[in-house]
């Protein structure tokens, strides 16, 4: 305990830094942004305060609540699709088939290209003319099904999240570092013991990688929700709001000079953030509990 102690001085200096950082540039700015939420400014002339108005005015804009419901549906979506895709091929290439590190190289690789070239492809793709898509429908005798799918208010919120969905590799990539931890005498044990493949993937594999797997879907939610580039630059929102976005709304809102309502919107895209880490972690606790 003494020792304990005496090594608590040290402790706090070396935290200093970090603390100091974590105020200037987190604490200061979000309380900046909570604060000036209050005020009516454009910029230029003098702030007036307004109370709650500019939440009031979010509340009452229907563009802000499929702004909101847009976002959820896409935390939602990369949870439960984008993640489970990526635990499953980062089990399989953690087998080490065939040709694994070529694979685990391709699938990762549009990570470290640029957004605005991924959007730009994608759009291509999904071009009422010349587009790969509609291409491919009249090839095999569906062009009665081509559309403008980004124009078209039914399928354009689908085909911006679905291109958003198969970029899988970076939460493979940490899954699969998380597996080479594992010792192997447990999966010998178990081969011992009878167990299959599938079996030790579900009673070794995924408990021993849990955290992991939590920081993954903690992240994918983060990146549903903060969703931008890809939204902007293949829509920007259209048609008719269809595909708007919480951080897209509020964009919008600054290119108009309305500053307060905009940090408005950005103190509601914060706290939505907040209460959805703390359902996920909720949710992992409770099911740590059952497992338990």
């Amino acid at each position: 305990m003494k020792a304990r102690l005496k090594d608590t001085p040290g402790i706090i200096l070396f935290l200093l830094p970090a603390l100091f950082l974590f105020i200037v540039f987190y604490v200061i700015p979000i309380g900046s942004v909570g604060f000036m939420s209050f005020f009516k400014w454009n910029g230029i002339s003098d702030a007036e305060f307004t109370g709650f108005s500019n939440y009031t005015r979010n509340f009452a804009n229907p563009v802000f609540w499929r702004s909101i419901r847009n976002n959820v549906i896409w935390a939602l979506a990369a949870c439960f699709i984008q993640v489970p895709l990526a635990l499953l091929m980062a089990l399989l290439l953690s087998k080490k088939p065939k040709g694994w590190k070529f694979f685990r190289t391709v699938y990762f690789l549009p990570q470290v290209i640029s957004g605005i070239a991924i959007a730009t492809l994608w759009s291509s793709v999904y071009n009422s003319e010349f587009g790969l898509l509609n291409g491919i429908l009249r090839a095999v005798g569906l062009g009665a099904h081509t559309r403008n799918w980004l124009g078209d208010p039914s399928t354009a919120f689908f085909c911006v999240l679905v291109y958003g969905l198969l970029y899988i590799g970076y939460y493979m990539v940490i899954m699969m570092a998380s597996i080479t931890t594992i010792d192997e005498s447990y999966y010998e044990a178990a081969t011992i013991d009878g167990a299959n493949r599938l079996q030790m993937d579900r009673h070794i594999t995924i408990p021993f990688i849990r955290y992991a797997l939590l920081t993954c879907i903690t992240l994918a939610a983060v990146f549903g929700l903060r969703t931008f580039e890809q939204v902007y630059l293949l829509t920007n929102g259209g048609p008719a709001n269809r595909t708007s976005v919480l951080v897209l709304f509020l964009y919008n809102q600054m290119r108009n000079n309305n500053y307060g309502g905009a940090n408005a919107s950005s103190m509601m895209l914060i706290l939505t953030g907040v209460v959805v880490i703390a359902l996920i972690r909720v949710a992992f606790s409770l099911g740590r509990r059952n497992d338990d």
